[in-house]
């Protein structure tokens, strides 16, 4: 069976909405938007998935390379909301393009949101219109027994906003693969804050390093698909590492490795189970994958609650699949 360890950098999306009536004047200096190439692997059988760059904030603040994202990543960009706010055409999720846009010096994070707005109208015809729906959603808490993660040591050598990439190339080879099942990959610098995701065919491992609980209720968020709400009482940053068997996977990706060695006397490596594959997983000496939800609890001393809530949406009322030329 083909399995590929995806490495994907998370990127936090502030939860902010902008007036109706955006400044139609501004604009990107220039913009270019094409359909991305379809996704296929090299020689060694590895996919390799650049993230989004640049933009207010970043090393490169007047210029955004946005390459293959998909409709829905940069509709929840354009208006500062999580991917679960947006409502539309399921094709959101499919139809991917290449976003390259340069912007005059200054400009600000609400401003860069505003022009991806204006270019998205103007491009793909897009109008929309705001709506609160009653959504399920987490509260994250502390479980009994306390919390189990490190508290982090000294200070953050590294901006928090910036995301943490993954190794700057693909390996020659296959890569080594660790004790726990994972490849054994070079980890971000010690002091940086963010995190570091390995995900595989039914596991995926969460290296956290100057970690707050409010970020990673956001961050729990996005992998959920649900509000989170960091309802812990904890102040502090803490590193951490969490395995357990990925719910889903959203936003775009970062590297697809090629597939380990089988174990030994292999049958099948790991497998899932469970109706839509979302049942326990196993590593490849056979021991059971934890759901989130029990791996926070058990390796984390966190629990999560649920809850119902009004949550703003934004209802995706027309767009065109094709954007007009540039």
């Amino acid at each position: 069976m083909l399995r590929r360890a995806i490495i994907v950098p998370l990127v936090l999306v502030p939860q902010v909405f902008y007036a109706q009536t955006a400044d139609k004047s501004l604009t990107f200096d220039a913009a270019s938007i094409k359909p991305a190439a379809p996704l296929t692997p090299d020689g060694r059988g590895m996919i390799r998935i650049l993230g989004p760059s640049g933009g207010p904030g970043t090393k490169d603040p007047g210029r955004i390379n946005y390459p293959g994202m998909n409709l829905k990543y940069l509709l929840f960009t354009a208006y500062g909301v999580k991917p679960f706010q947006i409502s539309g055409p399921a094709w959101l999720d499919t139809e991917r393009f290449d976003v390259v846009a340069t912007m005059p010096p200054g400009t600000t994070k609400e401003q860069f949101r505003i022009m991806l707005q204006n270019l998205l109208v103007e491009r793909f015809k897009l109008t929309i219109h705001r709506d609160s729906k009653e959504l399920p959603m987490y509260s994250l808490t502390v479980a009994k027994g306390g919390p189990k993660m490190k508290v982090s040591q000294g200070s953050a050598t590294v901006d928090a906003d910036a995301p943490m990439a993954p190794p700057a190339g693909p390996p020659p080879g296959p890569p080594k693969m660790g004790a726990d099942g994972f490849p054994d990959l070079p980890m971000p610098v010690s002091g940086r804050s963010g995190v570091f995701n390995i995900m595989m065919p039914g596991r995926a491992k969460m290296i956290a390093q100057w970690e707050s609980m409010q970020d990673f209720a956001e961050r729990l968020s996005n992998q959920l698909a649900k509000p989170v709400v960091d309802e812990t009482g904890l102040a502090a940053k803490y590193d951490f590492t969490l395995i357990y068997l990925p719910e889903q996977m959203n936003g775009p990706m970062g590297m697809m490795a090629p597939p380990p060695p089988p174990p030994p006397g292999g049958g099948g490596g790991m497998v899932t189970g469970g109706e839509g594959g979302r049942g326990p997983g196993t590593t490849p000496d056979s021991e059971p994958v934890a759901t989130l939800f029990a791996a926070l609890q058990s390796q984390l001393g966190l629990k999560l609650d649920a809850k119902k809530g009004p949550v703003e949406i934004i209802v995706v009322d027309h767009m065109e699949k094709t954007p007009s030329e540039n």
